[in-house]
């Protein structure tokens, strides 16, 4: 009887996930959203079981916090932004190695030099993601303006410059399936789900432990690493 019991309320909450994840709630200003990541083309010589399988973007207003990271050694990179206290950090790890660059507002993060020179075009075409109504953009680079990139946003997440550091800080609204070029790879972002949950300040403080380098210097590191 008791194990009967326990099974109703398993399907219960698998139901309300389900639910959740479809239909959303929509206009609140911090909690958690969780993207799929698709690789695209030379990924290195790194085994595929190395590379991070999802990011995780925490907000809070207009703080924001990017980790993709691997699931062995905690490797990977992190973004962190926080205006209030003048943040733009990206955090690189691998293994033992720890390092930092700090940016200044409205610089763009490391490792992005690949989509220099894009344009961004918006579009009326319109789509649901996790049950928010999002808007299109297309994006072109200078190396092949035939070939058309789409990413799609929202406005339904209560947040200020989601985007701020970013290739695609242009767009106001946050992001729901998207793409960057790293270093020389390329990576597909979609989101998985979306919560709504209190996030600590302390989330949104400067990281610890990390050494400060150049932005050169973290360039290289980025590029090495994804090209492994």
């Amino acid at each position: 009887m008791r194990s009967s019991r326990v099974l109703f309320v398993a399907v219960i909450l698998a139901l309300t996930f389900y639910s959740c994840k479809k239909k959303g709630e929509k206009y609140f200003d911090q909690g958690e959203i969780h993207y799929n990541i698709d690789y695209i083309g030379h990924m290195g010589g790194l085994p595929k079981e190395a590379l991070p399988k999802d990011l995780v973007i925490s907000f809070k207003k207009d703080k924001f916090l990017f980790e993709m990271l691997s699931p062995f050694g905690n490797s990977g990179i992190v973004n962190l932004s926080n205006p209030e206290k003048s943040i733009y950090d990206t955090y690189f790890s691998l293994f033992t190695i720890r390092y930092f660059y700090a940016a200044e507002p409205n610089e763009t993060f490391p490792g992005f030099e690949k989509m220099a020179g894009m344009e961004i075009k918006e579009t009326s075409k319109t789509s649901i993601i996790c049950g928010f109504n999002c808007k299109n953009a297309e994006v072109t680079f200078p190396f092949d303006r035939e070939k058309v990139y789409n990413i799609w946003y929202t406005n339904e997440i209560n947040v200020k410059n989601s985007n701020a550091c970013t290739p695609f800080s242009q767009i106001d609204g946050v992001l729901m399936s998207f793409f960057f070029f790293l270093g020389p790879s390329e990576l597909h972002f979609d989101a998985e789900t979306v919560y709504k949950k209190e996030i600590p300040d302390e989330t949104f403080e400067r990281r610890k432990k990390f050494t400060r380098v150049s932005k050169e210097e973290l360039n290289k590191l980025i590029t090495k690493m994804t090209s492994l």
